[in-house]
């Protein structure tokens, strides 16, 4: 199973929200490269940026962090948030992105999004689909939609998209448990999909669970900076 550790930015400086609440913002570290390194000395080889003031501005705000970070560490990237735009796509390409992902785009304006996989290719578009009660949600989680979790990504994963996280909202930064049962779900009806838990994970007892039902990939973010995991134990889950 990959880990991908995540760091999300507002202001350039690396934080947590709780339930993607931007009213709960703790700051843990006023440079996301520092962090990065941290993660790359650490022998992890992936990352999950989310540029948060993108989210909500609704276009690319922190391009500069991705390229500070692609340009000083050897991570893989994937990056997310506000990405609408092809312009948005050929920035975050431009400054180092190895796969962003699309969230809101997928939902509001499927035919852009579908264009991007075309474009790019199924290997370099993650699908964005975050989840409340099994509902899809948009806009930095700021808004619930009557669209149903697996017809949403039926639809997707017969055009071709192989890659999707998952997040569910209501266990973000909650560090209460990842929602296993919603991805063995998942996996069940999409057995061959590429599927990134996110969401939940406060303990190594957590990523076993995930490993032990076949999710093939867990982004941590909140467990890592509060000290419930310990980097060097993620080399090898």
């Amino acid at each position: 199973m990959e880990i991908i550790p995540a760091i999300d930015i507002i202001e350039g400086k690396c934080v947590r929200l709780t339930k993607g609440d931007y009213a709960q913002k703790k700051i843990y570290n006023e440079d996301p490269l520092e962090v990065a390194k941290q993660f790359e000395a650490n022998g992890l080889n992936r990352l999950h940026l989310v540029d948060l003031d993108g989210a909500k501005a609704k276009e690319i705000i922190n391009w500069r962090v991705l390229e500070k970070i692609t340009n000083n560490t050897k991570l893989v990237v994937d990056f997310g948030g506000g990405l609408k735009s092809d312009k948005d796509l050929d920035i975050a390409f431009n400054c180092g992105a190895s796969m962003i992902t699309g969230g809101s785009i997928a939902v509001k304006n499927r035919d852009i999004f579908l264009s991007w996989v075309q474009k790019y290719g199924a290997d370099k578009i993650f699908l964005g689909a975050d989840v409340m009660n099994e509902n899809i949600a948009v806009n930095g989680w700021q808004e619930g939609t009557e669209l149903k979790l697996i017809p949403f990504l039926d639809d997707y994963t017969q055009e071709g998209l192989k890659m999707v996280i998952c997040t569910d909202i209501s266990r973000d930064g909650m560090l209460q448990g990842p929602a296993v049962d919603l991805y063995k779900k998942i996996l069940e009806v999409f057995p061959d999909l590429f599927l990134v838990a996110s969401g939940g994970v406060s303990c190594m007892q957590d990523v076993y669970d995930l490993k032990e039902a076949n999710v093939p990939a867990v982004i941590i973010g909140k467990a890592i900076y509060e000290g419930k995991i310990n980097i060097s134990e993620l080399i090898k889950p």
